[in-house]
């Protein structure tokens, strides 16, 4: 959240000043930028508004100002949204690992983790890593329309990514991969985006699938669990439609869109607005080749098949056994219940369910809940560290999340402040 100081300074200082030198505008710290993460030139009138607007506390500014003063107060209020968006992720957390483990007792539970064979995680992981390369293959795919990238270049930045949605909250990990893509090879943070969204849908679409295919197959009937598959189905469905129409209909999209952004929304951002739709609808050009989308459709259902498997080979280390078509169920519940807000690395929200399914499969409470927390961390360390590892490779560091976040609401601030040329 920004800091204001109550620290007036004279703004008449702030015009430029031909007659006299050195240059009488006020002097920033060195690091005022990366605090206070500026949209605009340091050259620009515009920062110095800035600048004195987030210093003196909104005081005493000219008119000139006002715009840079509204864009602070939006700035002021999204901190605000992300630290309550935080307590909330962390509640969900605690509400779901509460909901797995309350009949659990620890003691046997770690019993059962001591006792497991952890030789059967070997070729867990390594399957797991045939499902990463699906993902890089796929975006390969959603990114063909923009630019191709090779798998080679793509893979670390994928790992990049799912690191950072395991060690950062606001599923940051999506952000520092559209933004190492931009830094890496010019592609558009909000078209690559675009494409992370599409990503999303056909996960959720092959979820749902999994859960419709294994739910007669592996004996396990819940009518509330139908129904919920139901709704979200419908859901995703309907997004996927509205991508498929917006792709499909380029030219009458933006007539579309074009029409509510002039009604809707004020003067001075709709340029902005309207340029940051146009990159995200850049982002959606892979979903006009039948082609392109049979290979994300094909990829997806290779990914979490995959994935599938990591669980069977880690349940070989302890004692229990379900079918397959059980750890499918399993594998499309925890993954949709990963959608909520909850801590980085889906704390709770992966344990939880997954205990919850394997119980109503008569696996005792301990043994449940001592397979899926190993399961949860043979998903989350090997990537995470591998993820660190090329981070480092890229030159990049753990500020770089932050400084990922910076760029891209940069970028999209750019946007919605940038007034239009005149002729």
């Amino acid at each position: 959240m920004v800091l204001l100081t109550k620290i007036t300074l004279p703004f008449a200082s702030l015009q430029p000043n031909t007659n006299q030198t050195p240059d009488p505008r006020p002097v920033f710290p060195a690091n005022f930028r990366r605090h206070f993460s500026p949209p605009f030139p340091t050259t620009s009138p515009r920062f110095h508004c800035y600048a004195a607007i987030t210093v003196s506390g909104f005081t005493d500014h000219p008119p000139r100002c006002r715009m840079v003063r509204h864009f602070v107060t939006e700035r002021v209020d999204h901190s605000m949204r992300r630290t309550i968006i935080l307590i909330v992720s962390i509640a969900i957390s605690v509400l779901f690992l509460y909901i797995g483990l309350r009949n659990a007792h620890l003691d046997e539970v770690w019993e059962q983790i001591r006792s497991a064979n952890f030789l059967w995680i070997i070729p867990g992981v390594l399957i797991y890593f045939a499902a990463v390369w699906g993902r890089t293959w796929r975006w390969h795919y959603l990114l063909r329309p923009l630019k191709p990238v090779g798998l080679g270049k793509l893979f670390p930045i994928v790992v990049i990514g799912y690191m950072g949605n395991n060690v950062y909250p606001f599923r940051a990990g999506e952000v520092i991969r559209a933004y190492v893509l931009r830094r890496n090879e010019g592609v558009k943070i909000t078209a690559s985006l675009a494409t992370i969204v599409v990503e999303r849908i056909f996960d959720g679409l092959v979820m749902l699938l999994f859960v419709f295919i294994a739910l007669p197959f592996a004996g396990f009937d819940d009518p509330l669990l139908r129904t919920t598959v139901t709704v979200g189905t419908v859901i995703f469905l309907g997004a996927l439609l509205v991508f498929f129409v917006l792709a499909a209909r380029p030219q009458q999209a933006r007539n579309l869109y074009t029409t509510l952004i002039e009604k809707l929304l004020p003067k001075r951002i709709q340029a902005g607005v309207l340029r940051i739709a146009d990159h995200f609808m850049e982002g959606l050009e892979s979903l006009r080749s039948p082609r392109d989308l049979a290979m994300v459709f094909v990829t997806s259902v290779f990914i979490w098949l995959t994935e599938t498997t990591k669980y069977w080979f880690v349940m070989h280390a302890f004692n229990f056994n379900v079918s397959f078509f059980a750890l499918m169920l399993m594998t499309g519940v925890v993954n949709l219940a990963t959608t909520l807000p909850s801590t980085p690395g889906y704390v709770g929200t992966f344990d939880g369910p997954g205990i919850l399914v394997l119980e109503r499969f008569g696996v005792p409470t301990n043994i449940a809940s001592g397979y899926t927390l190993v399961l949860h961390a043979a998903l989350w360390l090997p990537i995470t560290l591998l993820g660190f590892y090329y981070l480092a490779r890229q030159g990049l560091s753990w500020r770089s999340f932050s400084e990922a976040e910076e760029v891209v609401e940069e970028a999209k601030q750019a946007d919605e402040h940038t007034e239009p040329a005149t002729a």
